[in-house]
């Protein structure tokens, strides 16, 4: 479509300078259809991926319509996580950034409730939120909705993918219906199509497909290698494509801390990034991946949502993503601004390939087979590499310091023949050769039960984590689901690699119905089931040989009782303690179908 300039769409002067400010004239394809319809006041249905400049999309016109003179919320903004928030929130500043009288303000787990409530009553016109944040805001009636005329959803998907549906419900609802409701969503999936039917008014369509999805500047491969090797291979290619930033992926947490501790053992500069890490750790990862001090970050896909890094090298799918969108997503962050980029997969079982044939299905790409280099080749391009430094070190000129060290050693009797062997030798290191340990029949060498993990680190669809955990890590995790002081974790569900919770249900043993319980203490609070009997017949009058069954994972826990007992269970356990930590009950969601 013809490109629109900004200074062409009725926007205001202080919009304007800011804009031009940022560096954009032009405005992108999903902001030329989107701004005119939001000035309007017409609700919009956007469907964008990451990367196409949505945020300036709904954010610009969200700006123009905000009055300074109402000190309370006017438009609210709610993302699926902390990094998505703190990113949309960054750039309405900017764009706001001559708007006096405009303030923004993020709100999400993980930072201080009290400073949000302090900025709340100095007086904020567009909040930046997570659901499980505002909720808690809400809950606390520190936050009020009242004079909210405009409510955004991004990645509105991505949020009911999460399981954020009832908390966005219930937002929605606190909301004034005279309002202007706008979504963004990568997909138009019936859950989405069904939100738009219940809280939008005639919406408008715009939609443009993502340049994520145009991969003629990403060079794609897939390596058929077994898992103990992942690491090895992931180290060469890093030395062959002389990768300095580099975005790598994992299907879990548990494989992001292991992966790191790998990496840095092989003397890779690699850090992680998942949902159980604080905000000023994930800040701090995230600084010095900008800054080139970290040449690899290692991710789960919902921690990394929201990221926006120009200038990565390549992507490495670690663990082939579970998602055909994720894939997109991981994908789409090499390549931009006309750079080239490369992605790498890595294929380790059947069940890898299965995946990676409906990746490219989807794509509609042909994703090259890689050949696993041989360590000739490897100390081959390792040497090429090194000439070239040298040369290019040489043409910049050689400060004299160096010279009289060399001289030094020439003095001990170490020639300059040998002196510049060995220096090579430290150079090109050693190289531990790549085995081709395959199978025939596709699959590594691993043990049959392939790279599922235990019950408790598989995730949604046997072993689907993304990095969700169930709820209660939206606070500590990138969905900030949960920060409601001192409540703990907030699972909502297990996943189908888990147990998961079936609500009322007829006992086996005496016929009745058990409900089940979440409860916030796990295996890292080294709580047994028999802790959990003792504290609950203790201090209810229920008896232990009625409770059901008990399922204890890393950071929360199920525990099944009686329906009838359910209101006399809550009460008296609720806050109460078990090994010196505060218990939160609360009932188990039903899981999605």
């Amino acid at each position: 479509m013809t490109k629109i300039k900004f200074d062409s769409l009725p926007l205001s002067e202080e919009t304007l300078k800011a804009l031009t400010e940022m560096g954009f004239e032009e405005a992108s394809p999903i902001q030329s259809l989107a701004i005119p319809i939001v000035l309007q006041g017409k609700d919009v249905i956007g469907q964008a991926q990451t990367g196409t400049g949505k945020t300036a999309a709904f954010g610009i016109p969200a700006i123009e319509l905000c009055d300074p003179a109402i000190k309370s919320p006017q438009t609210i903004v709610l993302c699926p996580t902390r990094e998505l928030a703190v990113q949309v929130s960054n750039e309405l500043k900017k764009i706001a950034k001559f708007k006096k009288g405009i303030n923004v303000l993020p709100i999400f787990g993980g930072e201080s409730f009290e400073r949000q409530v302090t900025a709340l009553k100095r007086g904020v016109q567009i909040v930046v939120g997570t659901p499980g944040r505002v909720i808690d805001h809400l809950t606390r009636k520190t936050l009020s909705l009242q004079s909210v005329k405009q409510v955004i959803l991004d990645e509105a998907d991505e949020m009911l993918n999460m399981g954020f549906v009832e908390d966005l419900e219930r937002i929605l609802s606190s909301i004034p219906k005279e309002r202007q409701t706008i979504l963004f969503s990568a997909t138009m999936a019936e859950p989405i199509m069904k939100l738009t039917r219940k809280y939008q008014t005639n919406p408008e369509l715009v939609k443009v497909v993502g340049k994520e999805l145009t991969v003629d500047s990403i060079e794609q491969f897939f390596y058929d290698i077994s898992d103990n090797q992942k690491v090895l291979l992931l180290k060469h290619l890093v030395e062959i494509h002389q990768v300095k930033l580099a975005l790598v992926f994992c299907n879990t947490k548990r494989a992001v801390d292991e992966l790191v501790e790998e990496m840095q053992k092989h003397g890779l500069k690699a850090e992680g990034l998942h949902g159980d890490l604080s905000q000023n750790q994930r800040n701090h990862v995230m600084g010095k991946f900008r800054n080139y001090t970290l040449n690899l970050l290692v991710a789960t896909d919902v921690a990394a949502r929201g990221i926006d890094v120009n200038g990565v090298d390549a992507v490495f799918n670690y663990d082939v993503p579970l998602d055909n969108e994720f894939y997109v997503h991981r994908i789409g962050r090499t390549g931009r601004a006309g750079n080239t980029g490369k992605s790498f997969t890595f294929v380790s079982s059947g069940k890898d390939f299965l995946r990676l044939k409906d990746i490219q299905n989807y794509c509609k790409v042909k994703i090259a087979r890689g050949t696993l280099p041989t360590g000739e080749e490897i100390l081959k391009l390792k040497k090429q590499n090194l000439f070239d430094q040298i040369s290019s070190l040489l043409t910049q000129g050689v400060p004299d310091f160096y010279s009289s060290v060399a001289e030094e050693f020439n003095g001990t009797g170490i020639s300059n023949e040998m002196l510049s062997a060995a220096l090579v030798r430290i150079a090109l290191g050693t190289v531990e050769e790549l085995k081709d340990d395959r199978r025939r029949d596709g699959r590594s060498d691993r043990n049959s039960r392939g790279d599922r993990g235990d019950r408790s680190d598989r995730g949604f669809r046997g072993d689907r984590d993304r990095d969700r955990g169930p709820r209660g890590d939206r606070d500590r995790g990138s969905r900030d689901r949960f920060d409601r002081g001192s409540r703990g974790d907030r699972f909502e569900r297990g996943s189908r690699g888990e147990r998961s919770e079936r609500g009322p249900r007829e006992d086996r043993n005496n016929g009745e119905k058990m409900v089940r319980l979440f409860i916030n203490l796990g295996k890292k609070d080294r709580i047994s089931p028999g802790d959990i009997v003792g504290a609950f017949a203790s201090n209810s009058s229920i008896q232990g040989k009625s409770i059901g069954s008990i399922d204890i994972y890393d950071s929360y826990s199920f525990i099944e009782v009686p329906e009838a007992k359910v209101d006399v269970v809550m009460s008296s356990m609720d806050n109460n303690k078990i090994k010196g930590k505060t218990v939160n009950l609360e009932l188990a969601s039903k899981r999605r179908a």
